[in-house]
């Protein structure tokens, strides 16, 4: 179980067998995470999230700079990332190397150009009145992903919420975890 840059054993110690579904063999054994577990995650998100804390005080053009960096380790590991959807989710490698991790490259990127971009508007109002829109981040997200597509779910969930400020708790499906376990050994390498 990866939190705050660390890997942990589950609570329970539980783990569970990830198989190719092209040939039925087991790949690995997973960590198996519970309430507890998810609950350790979550208190680890929030308090990245405080006020005053290290995220929360880091400068939008900074989450952007560190998005790309994201981005950049993406596009040099596609060849691995694409050959572990490929055994892990059963896609042809040609589908996952071209399309998904494509789709991912530039959606970290689109994310990146943005977080600078996001800010609120001031509105004149009738008299010394006015309105005004300040768009700020919600706090932790949860995110639950699919195992039909686990890596471009992965980056369309997390790239938006990082995008914005937020924190984040991932829960990948059983079937498919590995390339968002590998995503968190990157966004480790990112140092954010």
């Amino acid at each position: 179980i990866f939190i705050l840059y660390n890997i942990y054993l589950p609570i329970l110690g539980k783990k569970f067998d990830v198989f190719n579904p092209a040939n039925e063999e087991k790949i690995c054994e997973v960590a198996e995470g519970d309430k507890a577990d998810i609950d350790k995650a979550v208190k680890a998100a929030r308090k990245a999230f405080e006020l005053g804390s290290p995220w929360r005080t880091m400068d939008a053009s900074e989450r952007g700079r560190l998005l790309n960096k994201l981005a950049d380790l993406v596009e040099r590991d596609r060849l691995t990332l694409a050959t572990m959807e490929a055994i892990d989710g059963g896609k042809l490698f040609s589908t996952a190397y071209l399309m998904d991790l494509g789709a991912c490259i530039k959606t970290i990127r689109y994310c990146a150009g943005w977080a600078d971009k996001i800010h609120g508007r001031t509105v004149p109002m009738d008299g010394n009145f006015f309105t005004f829109t300040r768009h700020e981040p919600v706090g932790v997200c949860g995110q639950i992903i699919p195992w039909n597509f686990p890596l471009v779910m992965f980056i369309w969930k997390i790239a938006p919420a990082l995008c914005c400020g937020n924190t984040v708790v991932v829960k990948p499906a059983e079937q498919t975890p590995l390339s968002a376990l590998y995503m968190g050994s990157l966004i480790k390498e990112v140092s954010w």
